[in-house]
């Protein structure tokens, strides 16, 4: 589904780079690769091994980025960004990496995630005399390393990430050295890769792909990486790991030429819709995908259901992240400026749509309306991940069950307020079992906690919304 009318969006996309003369340049386009994790700014810092240079911008890569800009990031070790908004909001200030400079040296900070306890770290850092320069939680890291006892910038680092409780994949930077940080639960994905004689990490392998490197291993949670010119080196900051990676990275975020511990994306995503004509067969003249997320798991329903997968949804490539709504009534019909029913496939059909999520129903209910004025007599919809009905804190917008369609409606009031024919959600353990991680554990080593609302860390009382607060009183 279209993230920017779902309302279901990562937060970034993180990338590092050390041991190659045109790490800057490498960076620029591993970042274009990452750029569907988050559209509102981007930023990259290089080093020489002496000096560290920066420029970041709001907006998307190529709009932050000249070839000027690019040739004046020097150096053989980078980071790179992308950012969408949720923790701590918008603004140029916010925008990552994050660069510190002291009379010790520099450090450049890149975060994918989400502190769960970033506000509580904050509150102590003020009571300490610390200044904080931005909203983002972020720089809480910076503060911490800062604050730190220890005499080796790798001890601080360690005895820092010790602190932070959520979602952290986090890329560190200093005029001499690369670190590579991932939270004890493995919440973000993060691979290492290498190119030459270098090393690069990326949120995902699709970035590997781009710049032509090759893919070693995930990084391991709660795993330290240190990679200098000397080589690389893995050490532990904790040995207090449960890996709960994020399910919808799997359904939803990821590329589908990315991999995650091994596992393609596109093909777990057929999986999924296989796994979903199992449990829902239904009679259907055509199959098709609300591009772009859902057509892997579209053709997979087809196959397994033997029924024709066929293009019934255009996505117009060319609107921008934003666009001119001249009236309220073009405001409310959005969708249609980011999705074309092909009438020709779908007119006087029974249409199986297949989508991975429903969030909070009004796109939904835009596109089976869409469907059935272009022609479909019947719109059964087939949702290939459970019932979203709790919040995310560890970097995705939801953050109130308010907001969740599911959270406070059944399936059929849901599929009565969207209009369908039919509605399905594929359940908890067929999609576990579908996504196929050869994980012994429970969960298989995943996060479930917005399907079941068993979150793999604490939830700190200041991390919730007040509407949040109000329910757990």
């Amino acid at each position: 589904m279209l993230a920017e009318l779902k309302g279901l969006n990562e937060e970034c996309g993180v990338f590092g780079i050390w041991g190659h003369e045109q790490a800057a340049q490498l960076t620029y386009y591993a970042l274009q690769s990452l750029q569907h994790r988050g559209q509102e700014g981007a930023g990259i810092v290089a080093s020489n091994g002496r000096e560290i240079t920066s420029h970041k911008g709001e907006g998307l890569v190529t709009e932050v980025f000249s070839q000027n800009q690019l040739d004046q990031l020097t150096g053989h070790g980078a980071v790179g960004h992308v950012r969408y908004t949720t923790a701590g909001g918008g603004g140029y200030e916010n925008v990552q990496p994050l660069l510190f400079r002291s009379q010790t040296g520099s450090l450049a900070l890149a975060h994918n995630g989400n502190l769960v306890n970033a506000n509580a770290l904050k509150h102590q850092l003020e009571r300490q005399g610390s200044i904080l320069q931005t909203t983002s939680d972020t720089e809480v890291l910076a503060h911490l390393i800062k604050r730190s006892g220890y005499e080796n910038v790798k001890e601080r680092v360690k005895n820092a990430l010790t602190m932070l409780k959520g979602a952290y994949a986090f890329v560190i930077m200093t005029e001499t050295e690369l670190m590579v940080a991932l939270d004890p639960n493995g919440l973000r994905p993060l691979s290492l890769g290498q190119i030459g004689d270098g090393y690069v990490v990326a949120s995902e392998t699709c970035a590997f792909d781009i710049i032509g490197a090759e893919y070693i291993r995930s990084v391991e949670p709660g795993e330290l990486l240190i990679i200098d010119d000397e080589g690389i080196r893995s050490e532990r900051f904790t040995y207090a790991t449960n890996r709960s990676i994020c399910t919808m990275e799997y359904v939803y975020f990821s590329r589908p030429d990315s991999d995650i511990d091994g596992i393609n994306i596109h093909s777990a995503r057929k999986r999924l819709g296989k796994q979903l004509a199992a449990e829902f067969p239904i009679e259907g003249d055509v199959v098709t995908g609300v591009p772009d997320s859902s057509i892997s798991a579209a053709i997979g329903y087809a196959e397994a259901a033997n029924i024709p997968y066929e293009m019934g949804l255009i996505k117009n490539r060319y609107i921008g992240r934003t666009f001119i709504q001249p009236s309220q009534e073009l405001r409310e019909q959005g969708v249609k400026m980011k999705l074309s029913p092909v009438r020709g496939v779908v007119e006087g059909k029974r249409v199986i749509m297949v989508d991975d999520s429903i969030v909070r129903g009004t796109t939904s209910r835009r596109i089976v309306n869409m469907l059935k004025d272009a022609g479909a007599t019947e719109v059964h919809v087939m949702i290939s991940s459970p019932p979203i009905k709790n919040p995310c804190f560890y970097g995705i917008d939801t953050s109130t069950h308010e907001e969740l369609i599911a959270s406070k409606n059944s399936v059929e009031e849901i599929r009565q307020i969207i209009g369908a024919d039919s509605l399905s959600f594929l359940s908890v353990d067929g999609m576990v079992t579908a996504i196929g991680r050869p994980d012994t554990s429970e969960n298989k080593g995943h996060c479930l906690a917005c399907f079941t609302g068993k979150y793999p860390t604490e939830i700190y009382p200041d991390t919730l919304h007040p509407y949040e607060k109000e329910l757990t009183h």
